[in-house]
């Protein structure tokens, strides 16, 4: 994927951006769980697979057969979620320009609901993934040290 660091990092710069407005004109707090749990939504269909094996009776790829390889296929792909997720945080600082959209709520109540959300989400997650046998990160290609690794001396010297 072409751009990754520059597209995330440019993701960060917005956020940032919106938090630091938040923060400094103190509200729009009902604005901030809404991104806050439409960030979670992508993240939950980020780190979910496109079939679900409980509903298509189907296999996750897993790494105990090395012979069966299928790559991990996710139900929402890294761009798509950088996308919306920096659509979303446009959204949030153009709706930040108008104080129509400044709602007086009781902020640490929205705070801690959106924690335990956030944590009960996750948990189940984690269970699925647990329960199925697969991680939806990869770290990159797997390397197999020295012995693969062609010396372009020793060819030349044949």
């Amino acid at each position: 994927v072409i751009y990754h660091k520059s597209r995330w990092a440019l993701f960060t710069a917005l956020f940032a951006i919106y938090v630091l407005d938040v923060y400094y004109r103190e509200g729009f707090y009902i604005i901030s769980y809404g991104l806050g749990i439409y960030l979670l939504n992508l993240l939950i269909g980020f780190l979910s697979p496109q079939v679900d094996p409980e509903a298509e009776g189907q296999t996750l790829p897993t790494e105990s057969n090395p012979d069966d390889f299928r790559p991990f296929v996710r139900r929402l792909p890294e761009f798509k979620f950088w996308y919306q997720a920096a659509q979303a945080v446009v959204v949030a600082i153009m709706l930040t320009c108008s104080r129509m959209f400044d709602l007086p709520v009781f902020w640490p109540i929205l705070l801690a609901y959106f924690i335990l959300l956030f944590f009960m989400t996750m948990k189940n997650q984690i269970q699925h993934m647990m329960k199925h046998n697969y991680v939806p990160i990869s770290l990159g290609k797997k390397t197999y040290g020295d012995s693969t690794k062609l010396n372009v001396n020793e060819k030349s010297n044949k």
